[in-house]
């Protein structure tokens, strides 16, 4: 088995198995999302409850990001992708048995955090990218990861539809094991890049978080971008229930509207290579903005053009934060290269409690103002993250010119 050193030579193979289970692993956070009408029926939770199932996992894919992900730079990324697909196979097996609300609370908790073996994933496609086209090779995993995220709502939705939301976990435990195998057959040994303790790990992410200015910005911009990401995914089926009358499958084929977001993924990277990761996120952000904003206009519409404007705003707005997402990325990798595993674990966990925020904050804002109050919480969390790209931008326009003065 030979090491992995970032001048290897990457087979087409293992490209796709790095973005499939990436994928495969994400997609488990967002199966709950179009089913949780679901759950509320077949377990009696009420309607304020249920923005709880989401929030649970992510704040465990937060957690575990935070406590687990600089583990990569202390041992083989390899051998952990393996550990954590076993635990989340048995978390998905476990959740799907829940008979209440805190079983499924807590099993959601650990499936958040065992899901994070796709953040081993995105730092090893790092590692393993030819010199000069990291963004790149990292916007073609992340596609895979992006089209988990959103596909999965698709597929939760129709499989839950037609068999149930516990068939649905049962097969992503299936799902988990094939990608498990195939990585453990094509993924090499890992050199470690760090000779920490464990705890020692966990302080020098402060030191991260202190040194690099870029990576404040880039947790906090991208942050936001989650809120309002997650705030229209976790109100979005019960909205379309409540007033349109539609069930979890058609909840889930919105999926395949953000889906087409993912695309812009290696676009993203291969433009942040070009003319600087700062312009990609400007962008970026400006779309999620102005996606959600051009929802205030729903009420004046008839009803299909309403779910039609829903569709295009999904496509926008996932294409702004995936394309920002995966320039922050590009971004803090080349902050400092030996601490890659800190450094995603920094950016995740600010993009993970993000996720988790937007959950109990579109539940809450739906159920006091309505589908209107979630679209104007998203677009302001949309703004403001411009601003701070924007401040970026300037800042580092004015470096230049000194630069260039000197």
């Amino acid at each position: 088995m030979t090491t992995a050193a970032p001048t290897r030579s990457v087979s087409s193979l293992l490209v796709f198995m790095l973005a499939t289970g990436a994928g495969i692993a994400v997609a488990c956070l967002y199966y709950a999302q179009p089913i949780l009408p679901l759950f509320a029926s077949d377990l009696h939770i009420a309607v304020g409850n249920l923005g709880l199932i989401p929030m649970l996992t992510q704040i465990g894919y937060a957690l575990g990001i935070f406590f687990l992900i600089p583990l990569g730079d202390r041992y083989d990324r390899r051998v952990l992708i393996l550990i954590k697909s076993l635990l989340l196979i048995v978390s998905l097996l476990v959740l799907s048995l829940s008979q209440g609300l805190y079983s499924v609370l807590l099993f959601s908790l650990v499936v958040g955090i065992t899901a994070t073996m796709a953040q081993d994933i995105v730092p090893s496609a790092a590692i393993l990218a030819p010199a000069g086209q990291q963004g790149k090779f990292v916007g073609t995993v992340m596609t895979g990861l992006l089209l988990g995220i959103l596909l999965s709502r698709t597929v939760s939705g129709v499989i839950a539809a037609y068999w149930g939301w516990r068939a649905m976990y049962q097969l992503a435990a299936i799902s988990v094991f094939v990608v498990a195998n195939g990585l453990w057959r094509v993924l090499p040994r890992f050199q470690p890049h760090a000779q920490l303790s464990y705890f020692a790990l966990l302080g020098s992410m402060r030191h991260l978080w202190q040194q690099y200015p870029a990576l404040r910005r880039a947790a906090l911009a991208q942050g936001l971008l989650s809120v309002a990401f997650s705030a229209f995914w976790s109100t979005l089926a019960v909205m379309l229930a409540e007033h349109y009358h539609l069930g979890s499958a058609a909840a889930g084929g919105f999926g395949i509207a953000g889906a087409a977001g993912a695309l812009a993924a290696p676009i993203a990277g291969s433009l942040s290579d070009r003319y600087g990761s700062h312009r990609v996120t400007q962008l970026g952000a400006a779309l999620v903005m102005l996606s959600f904003a051009a929802m205030w206009a729903l009420p004046m519409l008839s009803m299909h053009a309403q779910l039609l404007l829903i569709a295009i705003a999904a496509i926008g707005f996932d294409l702004g934060l995936q394309a920002s997402l995966v320039a922050h990325q590009t971004l803090v990798y080349s902050l400092e290269p030996t601490a890659r595993g800190r450094l995603n674990a920094v950016l995740f966990t600010g993009v993970f409690t993000g996720m988790a925020s937007g959950s109990w904050l579109g539940s809450k804002a739906y159920a006091m103002a309505g589908w209107q109050a979630v679209v104007t919480l998203a677009a302001i969390m949309g703004l403001i993250s411009l601003w701070i790209r924007w401040v970026e931008g300037r800042r580092l326009q004015r470096v230049e010119r000194l630069s260039t003065q000197s």
